[in-house]
């Protein structure tokens, strides 16, 4: 990847909707370079997708959490298997440290995001779970 490939990726990072004229306009290069660029970002998995970011008005009325999950070894297979099934959980991640699973999940209110936590608590292999209810965003970078 050089210069013109994350200028393309930084472009697109603030407006995926951003015609292929538009970002030759704003980079100074060809239509066809860009095109080329980004047929290669994608087929190599750099750009793995284009998306919709949902803004906050989307978003209100949904209760968010994060779940720290310790898990028994060897059963993170079926513990996936069976989170894979919980609509609320939105993503799952590895991590390392004290904790093995990390987990985004969003409900309707609190009697859903109780029931979910009793679910996730209840299933067989987890050992502990903390959850982190969220109030408020204050920065948000993601893409």
């Amino acid at each position: 990847m050089d210069e013109l490939d994350r200028n393309i990726l930084a472009l697109l990072g603030a407006d995926a909707r951003m015609s292929v004229a538009t970002l030759a306009r704003r980079l100074k290069v060809a239509r066809s370079t860009i095109q080329a660029r980004l047929e290669r970002l994608e087929t190599t998995g750099v750009i793995a997708g284009y998306t919709l970011k949902l803004g906050e008005g989307a978003r209100q009325g949904r209760l968010r959490a994060s779940v720290l999950l310790s898990i028994e070894p060897r059963a993170q297979a079926a513990i996936l298997s069976r989170l894979k099934a919980i609509g609320e959980v939105e993503r799952v991640f590895t991590t390392s440290g004290r904790f093995d699973l990390l987990l985004q999940i969003a409900a309707e209110n609190t009697q859903v995001l109780d029931g979910v936590l009793d679910q996730i608590g209840a299933l067989v292999g987890v050992k502990s779970s903390e959850s982190l209810i969220h109030l408020s965003t204050r920065l948000d970078r993601a893409v």
